[in-house]
């Protein structure tokens, strides 16, 4: 990361391959004869440099986009939305524009990340994979990643601890207090088949602390997964509890997930929270309008989003990647779990 975080030009390619810009140019354009050997000397400098094209710095003459973009697995949930809502507020006032962009998980996708070249990217997703967002490091681009899962292997982002980890062994931790033994795990549904396992850290949280609490040895034979659609979580929410399966409580990774199974549960009969608690993920407004209103672990996107920012703004201003920093999250207690 010696050249912090300096875009990197045509004049940059040039000068390591010892040749003209124009001749830079008739390479990557591909509509020009260029020397067999001076081409090699283009093609080899682009691939050391991580070049890419810059279509928006043609019009801006090199000046800064002012522009930042949040990459996230999923871009019509509350969550987003309103973490996104408090990004904006927060890059607006400091001259930035932020745009929302469901992750592709394709080498094209990122190739037009780079290539527009935004000032920073926000990434939250389970599934974009870790070598791509490297790629995105490595082309100069300030990156901070809000951290669902293990980033170890990533070098040179900065990283923003949510609480997740914690919060879900949380919630295990307080339906134990409650006194319930057989807590079912509610997982991500996907139509692309990206479901979570170890790497996720509400998941690691969750079968790590019903190990560590001695609720199960076998956690991950207590969790709904590999669903393409919500109606498929409440299928197999039903098929578990009415095919004998222990089940005196319910967290789901998120509000919405634990809405859909605490509906199947009570389907079939069950009270809630006298045979069943629940717990949801995210304090959405949905888990505060179904019945009984949804408990909840809460993350902190205030505090989350202006860490974000100026995360970002250190990274492009001064070209050096700040240290991590943590929230932790907050359970808000309501009528789906037992009362004390």
């Amino acid at each position: 990361m010696g050249q912090g975080f300096k875009q990197v030009t045509r004049k940059d390619v040039a000068e390591l391959a010892g040749v003209s810009e124009t001749v830079v140019s008739y390479v990557i354009n591909n509509n020009r004869y260029v020397d067999k050997e001076k081409r090699r000397r283009v093609e080899e400098a682009v691939r050391q440099l991580h070049y890419r094209p810059n279509t928006i710095a043609r019009a801006l003459k090199g000046k800064n986009s002012n522009h930042i973009v949040f990459i996230a697995d999923q871009i019509i949930t509350e969550h987003f939305s309103l973490l996104v809502s408090e990004l904006d507020k927060r890059a607006y006032d400091l001259g930035y524009m932020i745009s929302l962009c469901a992750n592709r998980n394709t080498e094209q996708f990122v190739g037009e990340i780079i290539s527009r070249r935004y000032d920073g990217v926000i990434i939250s997703s389970i599934s974009f994979p870790l070598e791509f967002i490297q790629q995105l490091i490595d082309a100069a681009l300030p990156v901070v990643l809000l951290q669902n899962r293990d980033y170890s292997a990533v070098h040179g982002a900065g990283v923003i601890d949510n609480g997740l980890y914690e919060g879900a062994k949380e919630c295990v931790r307080f339906l134990q207090g409650k006194g319930r033994k057989n807590i079912l795990y509610i997982d991500r549904f996907s139509a692309r088949g990206h479901f979570s396992d170890l790497n996720d850290l509400r998941y690691r949280g969750f079968v790590e602390q019903m190990r560590q609490s001695g609720l199960s040895a076998q956690p991950e034979s207590r969790v709904i997964t590999g669903c393409a659609s919500d109606r498929e979580v409440a299928q197999k929410v039903k098929a578990y509890l009415q095919a004998g399966g222990k089940a005196d409580a319910i967290f789901g990774r998120n509000d919405k997930l634990a809405c859909i199974a605490m509906q199947a549960a009570k389907d079939l009969g069950y009270q809630v929270p006298q045979e069943i608690a629940v717990v949801g993920f995210d304090n959405s407004t949905l888990g505060q309008y179904v019945t009984p209103r949804i408990t909840s672990m809460e993350i902190r996107r205030e505090e989350i989003a202006k860490a974000a920012v100026e995360m970002l703004q250190q990274m492009i201003g001064e070209g050096r990647v700040p240290a991590p920093v943590g929230f932790s999250t907050r359970l808000i207690e309501r009528e789906s779990t037992p009362a004390d």
